[in-house]
């Protein structure tokens, strides 16, 4: 089966990383592993200069055609002038909201070989692996009205509004329960029921839709709280879930007890399709456009090699590629490569630093090792 990808590398050191996951698809479709058809799209600044808008029309209609969407990272200070509704940031909203990708997954793994780049302790780190599961489609970022109303005077007023539907919650709820039945088998549900109403709702629903999955253990912790522990002992955790606003910052947090935010990849999911079991879906890095390093050969693309390998497990079944496409970028580290921003200050012992090219280079040649049962 050939598999159709659309490759959003954006702005920034997006296209610099996406170009290393290219070669790896390209080594892929030679070998025959798989047999991958991709077609590049513009998004964010770079189709905002091209286009004047953050994703046309046209490359939404290929999302909307495609198996599964790579997106790199959007935004940087060129744009920071640009109008609201076409800010490099609009692009990434609109892919999410129009493949209706509701359920965003963060998984936080401290890799052996980095425990020591945490700037927490070791045994705080080591053999971390928590995920987070976050609604991508409602909540704050999306609720009317929307607004900055000038008062006179000299005073205006911003509103953003938060709103969550009852099916909204148990969607991301049950997604939560169905993935921690893969692992092991505890929920919790954050969000900020003390004073927000929205919070009130969530956790009602969360606590109904728990009570489908006998086997799942649920509790329940406030937001802010929950930020607290991913601090103190973050291994109490197995998958965390909570709405959009709250989520993006709690996966930040969890992001950094791995070292570097350079590391972490992410999957958004929509809902299974009734006729094919399949579901709309979008891979991308946690990290975000980083101008001040963009064109340096600097930047660490093992967030979007574990993108991909996201992709290749949620989207096309492709498990036992997935299982060694992690393994050979934990393998890589532990042979002590490393990219400047998991190098240790002062360098360190029997660590070489490696740029873009080099870690994807190494990461490739080791992936293919496996693959050849070496």
């Amino acid at each position: 089966m050939t598999h159709k990808l659309l490759l959003l590398a954006g702005d920034g050191i997006g296209p610099e990383i996406m170009a290393e996951v290219k070669a790896l698809i390209d080594w892929m479709n030679a070998e025959g592993i798989g047999s991958f058809e991709c077609e590049d799209g513009l998004v964010g600044g770079a189709a905002y200069d091209a286009e004047g808008v953050a994703v046309s029309d046209a490359t939404m209609d290929k999302a909307l055609a495609s198996d599964a969407v790579l997106f790199g990272a959007v935004g940087g200070p060129k744009w920071d002038g640009v109008p609201y509704e076409v800010r490099p940031e609009a692009g990434l909203l609109r892919l999410r909201k129009d493949l209706g990708l509701f359920a965003n997954l963060r998984p936080a793994i401290c890799y052996p070989a980095l425990a020591d780049a945490s700037s927490l302790k070791r045994d705080v780190v080591e053999g971390l692996d928590v995920l987070i599961v976050r609604e991508l489609t409602g909540g704050v970022y999306f609720g009317e009205p929307k607004e900055i109303k000038d008062l006179g005077n000299g005073q205006k007023r911003a509103i953003d509004t938060q709103i969550y539907d009852t099916y909204e919650i148990e969607r991301i709820v049950r997604v939560a329960c169905d993935l921690a039945r893969t692992r092991q088998k505890r929920v919790t549900s954050m969000e900020k029921r003390n004073v927000m109403k929205s919070g009130l709702l969530w956790n009602e629903v969360a606590t109904r839709i728990a009570g489908e999955y006998p086997d799942i253990t649920l509790d329940h912790v406030l937001a802010d709280a929950g930020g607290m522990q991913l601090v103190r002992w973050p291994k109490q955790f197995d998958v965390i879930v909570t709405d959009n606003l709250f989520g993006d910052m709690l996966s930040d947090v969890a992001a950094m007890l791995t070292g570097s935010l350079g590391m972490l990849p992410s999957a958004s999911l929509g809902a299974p399709d009734q006729a094919t079991g399949r579901r709309k879906a979008m891979y991308e890095p946690v990290h975000g456009s980083a101008p001040d390093i963009a064109g340096t050969e600097v930047a660490n693309p093992i967030a979007m090699f574990a993108s991909f390998g996201m992709a290749l497990r949620y989207s096309f079944g492709m498990i036992s590629e997935a299982d060694k496409l992690d393994q050979a970028i934990a393998d890589v580290l532990d042979e002590g490569l490393r990219t400047r921003d998991i190098l240790p200050r002062g360098g360190g012992n029997g660590l070489t630093e490696v740029g873009t090219k080099g870690m994807g280079q190494a990461i490739r040649e080791r992936f293919l090792k496996l693959m050849h049962g070496a």
